[in-house]
């Protein structure tokens, strides 16, 4: 029993440490939302972008060409929402206290 309790004192403050607050955890969070997920979404709107632009300028016909135009004007919108969606963001990070 003494042994188990002298294990448990030198092991405790290993763990402690190795826990994370709430903070640090959302830190890392935001940093993987931030560096990975977004710039995947931009170039996913840009792609589609491309495409219908692509589609629009190459590809003959007036179905096409319709296609196109949505095509582009989703990923205008895209773009647009996806801005406004990260601005907000960045600002309710930076006024509100860490």
């Amino acid at each position: 029993m003494r042994y188990a309790l002298l294990l448990l004192v030198l092991i405790t403050p290993t763990w402690a440490h190795a826990a994370k607050s709430f903070a640090a955890v959302t830190d890392d969070i935001v940093d993987l939302v931030n560096g990975s997920v977004v710039p995947l979404i931009y170039a996913l709107a840009f792609l589609l972008f491309i495409f219908g632009m692509v589609r629009f300028f190459f590809f003959g016909g007036e179905e096409n060409r319709a296609k196109g135009k949505t095509f582009m004007l989703w990923g205008i919108i895209g773009f647009v929402v996806m801005f406004s969606v990260w601005g907000i963001v960045r600002l309710l990070l930076t006024a509100l206290p860490g």
